[in-house]
């Protein structure tokens, strides 16, 4: 029998014509933007310590009107601001694939060194020594957890690795005259991004079909055969994948793809479920990404900034992109500018420098038992959140009797509570009123939510979360409609989306 906690959201109850609203045991005011107060100043200019120069009139013009505020309202401003944001370090953001979790401090401490903050990207390789030996040793770290034989730092996001791996892909059929190779084959559940990324390298994308959220290996067969053996550049797939599973037959799907001549890719979303529990390259993967947030804790939002490393097997090498970052003889730093077969730069510089020394911080203070602790956790959050809501929540990929768990991820999909009359979105609008992020909605299929707990969460938040859940269940099995103008409580109510996207507001008025 499932039990729950009584619990109520942390905003006050019901009352919509208060102009404040309770956060925890305190009233968050409205914000007010006209703030602006002549003769205030926030800042005082140090003295000039340059000679005066009169600019030009006709560049003056007639001067800007801008704010003037006193340094405390400016924080206090700010600092209301800061307090209507979900974050990671405020909220539980179990948002499946996303993969949002704690960032921890040091990371912060280590990037802000001055001695890695202040460097500039144009300095000599012999003025930068510790930074090339900071992107060596991550490097190596990732050699090490991927199993393969070299990786490069370039690429600036997990998509962006993608690309450049496609590209590499190309370039090797290229120079060993199959560049006929231009047909990529991926699950039917695969991240959006891979498609994308495949166009983008002139490739086409077919789609393989998935069973119970596994791949159907009899028509990974089928696809090759059709589409001609000689044909099939890679195969792209995410392992554990987006239902939240473990493809234990994916060493299978590796030789039949090796059969074809062609190469296995692997989208390194999910790694810090199998992290010192199994390495790609050992399990078939020719080529892979990392995405370093998903993985290694760095931040992660907004488009950036991130780093999405590729890791490949030696004959791959010589195509990466310059600079590679390496090591001489006498254990020197350099970054390597010569590599004939290259494809060339993908970003600009040499790498996301302040996210890969997160990266190394990360993996420098976990260590091996820490690293594979992390997915031993990862995985154990979201099988005990699975387990708990199971009753609730039905699950299509979660059947424990049957020797079915989940990896570091599961998917619901609700039929019993949208057969109230509720809408998958008016669940997850109810969550915020609880200071509970959303998860990921509609993917990998319809009218599901993908939960990703991730490993840094307490029990007891995950504990909440579940009393979340189930005392959303409760509301709309007692009166469904409740949920229709969710959230009621939260800083802000329910936008309306389609205006917003046709309309949008882009100046404050």
């Amino acid at each position: 029998m499932t039990t729950f906690m009584e619990i109520k959201p942390t905003t006050s109850q019901g009352d919509s014509k208060s102009n404040a609203v309770v956060r925890g045991a305190r009233a968050v005011e409205p914000l007010i933007f006209e703030k602006s107060v002549a003769g205030q100043r926030a800042v005082d200019l140090p003295p000039l310590d340059v000679p005066h120069a009169d600019l030009p009139e006709e560049l003056l013009g007639d001067g800007i009107n801008l704010p003037e505020i006193g340094q405390h309202d400016l924080m206090t401003h700010y600092t209301h601001l800061s307090d209507r944001n979900f974050s990671v370090d405020g909220n539980f953001y179990p948002l499946g694939s996303c993969t949002m979790k704690h960032n921890p401090r040091i990371n912060e401490w280590a990037a802000a060194l001055p001695g890695l903050a202040s460097l500039h990207p144009l300095q000599d390789d012999t003025q930068i020594q510790g930074a090339l030996r900071l992107l060596y040793e991550t490097r190596c770290f990732l050699e090490e957890i991927s199993g393969l034989d070299e990786v490069c730092l370039q690429p600036a996001a997990g998509a962006h690795g993608e690309y450049t791996a496609l590209k590499i892909i190309r370039a090797y059929f290229k120079d060993n005259g199959q560049p006929q190779r231009n047909i990529v084959l991926a699950p039917d559940n695969a991240h959006g991004t891979n498609p994308a990324s495949c166009s983008m390298c002139g490739c086409s994308v077919n789609m393989v079909k998935s069973i119970s959220g596994y791949t159907d290996l009899d028509d990974l067969r089928r696809q090759i055969d059709k589409h001609g053996a000689e044909n099939i550049a890679a195969f792209m797939i995410t392992n554990p994948n987006t239902a939240g599973l473990f493809d234990s037959k994916i060493a299978e799907a590796a030789d039949i793809i090796h059969d074809a001549g062609a190469k296995l890719y692997l989208d390194g979303a999910n790694m810090n479920a199998i992290l010192g529990k199994t390495r790609p390259a050992d399990f078939g993967a020719d080529l892979m990404h990392f995405n370093t947030h998903k993985t290694f804790s760095t931040p992660h939002g907004c488009g950036g900034p991130g780093a999405g490393p590729i890791a490949v097997r030696k004959e791959f090498a010589p195509y990466l992109p310059i600079p590679q970052v390496i090591m001489a003889d006498d254990g020197s730093f350099s970054l390597d500018r010569d590599r004939q077969k290259s494809i060339g730069k993908v970003r600009s510089f040499t790498c996301q420098f302040g996210v890969l020394v997160r990266c190394w911080t990360y993996i420098s203070a976990c260590g091996p038992e820490g690293l594979r602790n992390v997915a031993e956790k990862a995985v154990l959050n979201a099988n005990y959140l699975a387990a708990k809501l199971r009753d609730v929540y039905e699950m299509p990929y979660f059947d424990p009797e049957n020797g079915r768990f989940c990896a570091h991820e599961f998917v619901t999909v609700p039929e019993k509570l949208l057969a109230k009359g509720v809408t998958l979105n008016d669940i997850a609008k109810r969550m915020i009123d609880y200071d509970v992020h959303p998860p990921t909605m509609h993917w990998p299929v319809h009218d599901c939510l993908m939960i990703e707990p991730t490993e840094t969460e307490s029990k007891p938040t995950l504990d909440r979360f579940v009393s979340v859940m189930l005392n959303i269940a409760k509301q709309i099995n007692e009166d469904a409609s409740s949920l229709a103008d969710a959230p009621t409580d939260a800083t802000i109510r329910r936008a309306d989306e389609v205006a917003a996207a046709r309309k949008p507001m882009l100046i404050w008025e």
